[in-house]
């Protein structure tokens, strides 16, 4: 094999091995030969001598419903397997929002099943984060964690700075009676974009500020815009901490008799594909998915090929779009 790639046996071997510690061509060039000669490895053997399993273990702390239904999670897992895609590690998904799901992911890291594990969505203080590492695996976080958790390296998106970005928007466009749908607060996210609503009317005199909590879901976009509108029927702007709830919010303006923007403006959150497919097309604030998602590999990668790196958080700008809806 070694001969037909045109590579050290020592570098064949790292390849077949599972390491990353080769070039992006000669792990092709090995890719290539292993191919072409038909080469199936002894899965069994290779682990008992490298005591490693080539998988990394995506746990999200949400329902089925929720990761297979919002274009935000379908979005981060292209990002990650585009990463991963140049490195024998494969990417194997659980989802953990129960005690029981939970005893199982911890089962399968302390197994040796996985050599590293990215978790998404966290809530709370959830022990989940602590638990793997003191089972011995290296971790990376999508979404600042809620409590101090060590060293363990994240990344996440400005939301604060995008959020007040978008009120601000709104506010110059001569909105006054402006309100906010906010997400989750028992994660960063529903958390720093409330702080951003609040930080970009803080100081401004003669504007009417209205919350209402949602759970980044359409669902309960729609119920908080009712809500909303019955504190106060002459409403004029919302800023909804997802799109999704922003389409939700559309949808109860519309049953309301109200025009989106004429009468109220919306903005959402994420930029997701649903923003260019509303009627009318949402205003949103674009984070980059994608790029979080490699970033997360990445953040694990390093820790694989070494184990003492120290890391930063990764946080990544948000940027404004301006659609119709606003």
């Amino acid at each position: 094999m070694a001969i037909e790639a045109n590579v050290s046996r020592g570098t064949a071997s790292r390849v077949v091995n599972g390491s990353l510690e080769v070039s992006p061509w000669a792990l092709k060039a090995v890719q290539d030969a292993i191919r072409k000669l038909g080469y199936v490895p002894n899965q069994a053997a290779r682990s008992l001598v490298t005591r490693r399993s080539d998988t990394v273990l995506l746990v999200v702390s949400e329902s089925e419903d929720r990761v297979f239904g919002e274009p935000f999670f379908v979005n981060l897992v292209r990002g990650l397997s585009q990463e991963l895609s140049s490195t024998p590690l494969q990417l194997n998904l659980m989802m953990a929002n129960t005690a029981r799901q939970h005893g199982k992911v911890e089962q399968q890291v302390r197994n040796g099943h996985v050599d590293g594990v990215i978790l998404i969505s966290l809530h709370g203080d959830d022990p989940l984060p602590t638990n793997i590492v003191a089972a011995g695996a290296p971790v990376a976080l999508n979404g600042r964690p809620m409590s101090d958790i060590g060293a363990v390296p994240y990344v996440d998106a400005d939301n604060e700075s995008g959020a007040r970005t978008a009120v601000e928007y709104l506010y110059r466009q001569g909105r006054r009676r402006i309100a906010t749908i906010t997400g989750p607060q028992d994660m960063a996210a529903g958390i720093d974009r409330l702080a951003g609503y609040r930080a970009a009317l803080r100081g401004k005199r003669g504007v009417t500020r209205l919350v209402a909590a949602g759970d980044f879901g359409q669902a309960s976009g729609e119920a908080a815009t009712r809500e909303l509108l019955a504190k106060d029927p002459e409403l004029d702007a919302v800023f909804a901490a997802s799109d999704l709830m922003a389409a939700g919010a559309m949808k109860a303006l519309r049953a309301a008799g109200r025009r989106v923007p004429d009468d109220v403006a919306v903005i959402g959150f994420d930029d997701s594909d649903l923003a260019r497919n509303t009627d009318p097309m949402l205003t949103s604030v674009s984070q980059p998915i994608q790029q979080m998602g490699r970033e997360l590999a990445k953040l694990l990668i390093t820790q694989l090929r070494d184990p003492e790196a120290k890391l930063s958080p990764v946080i990544l700008p948000t940027e404004l779009v301006c659609r119709e809806s606003a």
